[in-house]
């Protein structure tokens, strides 16, 4: 297994969350090369390359791995935007947020037949329950209809000095208000970078972001065995 290079790192958080021990590959070129007995031990084995790496996605599969999804990450430079009046999601909201979250992400790369059906939306039920709580993403901002029920949602994090990232953005026909909201706030944290990431399949999602002021930064493959 000479032609993979690389290390394999535990997913503890992941691990417990599905009941699956799980790792993810991180290949380098200036890594040890990899044998069968670095892979044996995880039930769930990821890995994420630049898909310009056909060589690692060919090595890949010829090991076991089969493509999941691709996925598209962008950056979007932070220009002033007016106040979109939206609310900072408190911890009352998160039975609603939850249930919404659950039903937006159902298919993601933490789909069936990689994990249990109900895997993938409970994953993001608890990541915007998370961030309403400030844990991985920072803050959770919303906007209500008229009789108080939440239309969308945007959770956001604080990367550095310099750069945010939006976690998880959802509500139909509220796509160009959420964008508005996370720039917004990137400009209030002083930012000049907001980033993004969505699936290469998800064409709205693209074309929304690329209609707030969005250009594509990368694009990857997640491959799983």
């Amino acid at each position: 297994m000479s032609d993979l290079n690389g290390v394999v790192e535990p997913l503890h958080w992941e691990s417990s969350f599905f009941g699956l021990p799980s790792a993810i590959l991180r290949l380098r070129n200036d890594a040890p090369a990899l044998s069968e007995s670095d892979f044996t031990p995880w039930q769930r084995l990821q890995a994420k390359i630049p898909a310009t790496r056909t060589d690692w996605l060919d090595a890949l599969q010829k090991h076991g791995f089969q493509l999941v999804e691709g996925e598209v990450d962008l950056a979007i430079c932070v220009t002033h935007q007016d106040a979109p009046g939206a609310e900072i999601a408190t911890e009352q909201d998160i039975p609603e947020l939850r249930q919404m979250a659950a039903q937006a992400f159902a298919q993601s790369r933490f789909r069936a037949p990689w994990y249990a059906p109900d895997d993938s939306g409970r994953f993001y039920a608890q990541w915007i329950e998370n961030a309403i709580k400030g844990t991985f993403d920072h803050i959770c901002l919303i906007f209500r209809g008229t009789v108080g029920q939440i239309q969308g949602f945007v959770s956001l994090r604080k990367l550095n000095e310099s750069e945010g990232r939006i976690g998880l953005l959802a509500g139909r026909g509220m796509g160009e208000k959420l964008m508005q909201a996370a720039l917004y706030w990137a400009e209030q944290q002083q930012l000049s970078t907001l980033r993004v990431a969505t699936q290469a399949g998800n064409i709205a999602a693209l074309k929304r972001y690329i209609a707030s002021g969005a250009n594509v930064d990368a694009t990857a493959y997640w491959l799983y065995r």
